[in-house]
């Protein structure tokens, strides 16, 4: 269904800059936005704002009035579930909501909305926003791993000379990759360039661009003897909670590398912890982890073969015109009756 106009409102803070760029290059929104009751952005890539900040009763009452007026959302509000679920429940002329994140999908789930409210509200993700940055992490963590980086610093800090190592070279190494999405064909693109042999894995296709093999999940572990590091690119699901776990690690060649810019849920935690005491798992690099931010005790923390990002490999000052520009395109495609680009799956929520 097409509509002349869009009313869209302002849920996340952005500066007034990106807001006119949104209407310049969709004219035809009307774009709500009320600074005094969003929290000020610390950062360019803070859709959260001050933790600070905080609105009167009379303030929040404004808040959500205006929320409740949207024909679309510029994100989630207050990035809370449960506020995603009133103004859904309150508001039947709301037609889309755009999540900032580009696992957007999980926030969705979060909010519990009935069978009904997910058919009649539309969901998209920035997804395709971050593909680059988070490939070149992943690109990095499995440099990290051949070039024995945690060996490298222990000497450097120990003052130590020791023989010279003989390391390990990408172009000898084969990578399996989880997950063909937009951040897995830009991670296979760069592994593309160091020469390395990929192992994509799909649901669906045949052939992906620039994977030499692609594999079924269900068939994975005939490919396991073979790989020298694995990128997780998958989303957090369901049917993805825990696939990384003890008996992929065990049947992988000893001393690999990890990295995941998925999420943290993929992996089994204890399990990734136990093949790096015992060295079946040489290094990992991790963006994410199943539970954020990482607890105090985690044995990840002091781990020496290990790289801890506190899910940050993704952002990148111009992430919010990116977002932007991505929204008002789909703002077209919504007005001039086309389908939306990165619509949440609202059966496994990615």
């Amino acid at each position: 269904m097409s509509a002349s106009r869009l009313r869209v409102v302002m849920a996340t803070p952005l500066d007034q800059q990106l807001c006119d760029h949104i209407v310049a290059l969709e004219p035809r929104i009307d774009l709500v936005w009320e600074p005094s009751l969003l929290p000020t952005r610390r950062f360019a890539t803070d859709y959260r704002g001050d933790p600070a900040f905080a609105r009167t009763p009379a303030e929040q009452q404004q808040y959500e009035a205006l929320i409740d007026s949207a024909d679309v959302l510029y994100g989630i509000p207050d990035l809370n579930p449960a506020a995603l679920q009133r103004t859904v429940l309150a508001n039947p002329r709301l037609r889309w909501v755009q999540t900032m994140a580009a696992g957007g999908g999980g926030q969705v789930k979060e909010a519990g909305l009935s069978l009904a409210d997910l058919n009649r509200v539309m969901f998209t993700t920035s997804a395709g926003v971050h593909g680059r940055p988070l490939a070149e992490f992943a690109l990095f963590g499995l440099l990290a791993g051949a070039k024995m980086l945690p060996e490298l610093l222990a000497q450097q800090r120990d003052h130590l000379w020791p023989e010279r190592l003989q390391m390990r070279h990408l172009a000898d190494q084969t990578i399996l990759v989880l997950g063909t999405g937009g951040i897995g064909r830009e991670v296979i693109c760069l592994l593309g360039a160091f020469g390395c042999h990929v192992i994509a894995t799909s649901r669906h296709a045949t052939t992906v661009a620039g994977a030499d093999e692609v594999v079924h999940p269900d068939n994975l572990a005939a490919a396991l003897g073979r790989v020298d590091g694995i990128v997780v690119t998958l989303p957090g699901t369901d049917a993805t909670a825990g696939l990384i776990g003890e008996g992929v690690f065990s049947a992988l060649k000893p001393g690999g590398t990890l990295v995941n810019v998925g999420r943290g849920t993929v992996v089994d935690e204890p399990a990734l912890i136990t093949a790096l005491q015992n060295g079946q798992l040489g290094y990992a690099a991790l963006d994410v982890v199943a539970h954020e931010p990482l607890a105090a005790q985690s044995a990840l923390w002091d781990l020496p073969n290990v790289l801890i990002s506190p899910h940050s490999a993704a952002l990148a000052a111009n992430e919010p015109r990116l977002i932007a520009e991505l929204f008002a395109a789909n703002a077209t495609n919504l007005l001039d009756g086309h389908p939306l680009f990165n619509r949440v799956d609202t059966v496994e929520f990615y």
